[in-house]
């Protein structure tokens, strides 16, 4: 998922027990799937820019499977979520849904997902951040479908008027910051998120760079040394005046296209926001670099969306052919040039459309380590105590002791929900 929960290349990520989940439920076994021959009509509900853009795409799919009719329904980010476990509650499931990358645990608790069928998807073929979206207990609902991941965005101009290079290390950052307000011209420093919307995306990744974990045997682990140590990081920028906290709503990007702000951390799309909002020239003027590390490296935060098959679906068969379709390697790049979806199939890299763009090449390399948090049917819940808690940690509100406990507490009380 985007900046909602929004959105990787993780050859060498971590494996799906990293997040210490619970293994005391046995998995859930998952049927074989006949794909030889399939017709009849699928029922699809699809998200976003995504969804607008997937019933179009789809023909191809329909061209290859004479007597398939896929009928897809777009629905807003902001209300799919709603809308997808009303339907559940309601018997009222489509065949195939797009989901969030974070709502997999939630949906499988309710007992409406089909498990993925083994002998169509080879969870080796994703990367393994990716995969962990969809893992739940060992059982795994649904497949990836498309990742994204945060990386630094920077005023490449301002930075060579500093005379700074993109920071390898958080001492640096902080350095590197200080030196587009002082020496670039970005008056307001950094743009470091500290609202509802994506604050945790960006504190999440220093937990992980400080050695720590949101999960450990199956509890949230937000109390710790490392939890503490990343919220100094994420802090410090807000107490030495290097990220403002009175930012209008709407007013950024156009801050830092204006030069207001020398950077901030986002995921791909934001390369097409800058272009298209900021003019032919200003391509020229911002570039990305990976997340600087911390003493336990570059971690960064995997999103994305993936796509499920419900165990009411009328035509199961057909579904979970289209939902392989979806993510053979060429129709993942194909689906890249259409909507720059980045492919969460590791072949999919491979393919000529996203050879040789510089940019892309450094999300390919954050996303070699990029964690998701885990698939537990309580995130969303949780992840609203983490922006409340971190919003009066930027303004001062609560110390980084204070914060690590209070979302502690709160978290002991939400529970996984598992």
């Amino acid at each position: 998922m985007k900046t909602r929960t929004m959105a990787g290349l993780l050859a060498l990520a971590l494996a799906a027990t990293a997040c210490g989940r619970s293994t005391d439920k046995a998995p859930e076994q998952a049927a074989d799937v006949k794909t030889d021959k399939v017709t009849g009509e699928i029922t699809v509900w699809a998200i976003g820019e995504e969804g607008k853009a997937l019933g179009a795409f789809t023909k191809e799919f329909e061209a290859a499977n004479q007597g398939v009719k896929v009928n897809v329904t777009a629905i807003g980010w902001d209300v799919a979520h709603d809308k997808i476990t009303s339907a559940i509650a309601g018997n009222a499931t489509p065949d195939v849904s797009m989901i969030g990358s974070t709502w997999a645990g939630e949906l499988a608790k309710t007992g409406a997902l089909d498990p993925t069928p083994g002998n169509l998807f080879d969870k080796n073929a994703f990367f393994p951040g990716a995969w962990q979206t969809v893992d739940v207990n060992g059982t795994a609902y649904g497949v990836p479908w498309y990742v994204e991941t945060r990386v630094l965005y920077y005023r490449k101009d301002q930075a060579e008027k500093a005379g700074v290079k993109p920071p390898q290390t958080w001492e640096e950052f902080r350095t590197f910051v200080q030196a587009l307000k002082d020496k670039g011209g970005a008056s307001k420093g950094f743009n470091q998120s500290y609202t509802q919307g994506a604050a945790w995306q960006e504190v999440l990744p220093l937990i992980w760079q400080s050695g720590g974990e949101v999960v450990k045997d199956g509890k949230y682990t937000f109390d710790t040394p490392e939890a503490v140590a990343a919220l100094k990081q994420y802090q410090s920028l807000f107490t030495d005046k290097l990220a403002p906290t009175d930012t209008p709503d709407g007013a950024f990007p156009q801050t830092f296209i204006k030069g207001e702000v020398g950077g901030f951390f986002s995921g791909p799309w934001m390369i097409g926001v800058l272009n298209n909002d900021g003019g032919a020239d200003f391509k020229d003027k911002f570039d990305v670099a990976p997340y600087p590390a911390g003493p336990q490296g570059r971690t960064s935060f995997v999103g994305g969306s993936d796509w499920v098959v419900f165990k009411q679906a009328k035509n199961r068969d057909a579904s979970w052919k289209f939902v392989q379709w979806l993510t053979d390697p060429k129709v993942q790049a194909k689906w890249y040039t259409t909507v720059k979806a980045l492919p969460a199939v590791q072949a999919g890299w491979d393919q000529p459309e996203l050879q040789g763009d510089e940019q892309l090449k450094v999300f390919g390399e954050q996303l070699k380590d990029a964690k998701t948090p885990p698939p537990f049917p309580t995130w969303e819940q949780l992840a609203k105590v983490l922006e409340a808690e971190l919003e009066k940690l930027a303004k001062g509100k609560s110390t980084p002791e204070q914060t690590a406990k209070a979302i502690q507490e709160q978290a002991d009380t939400i529970g996984t929900g598992l």
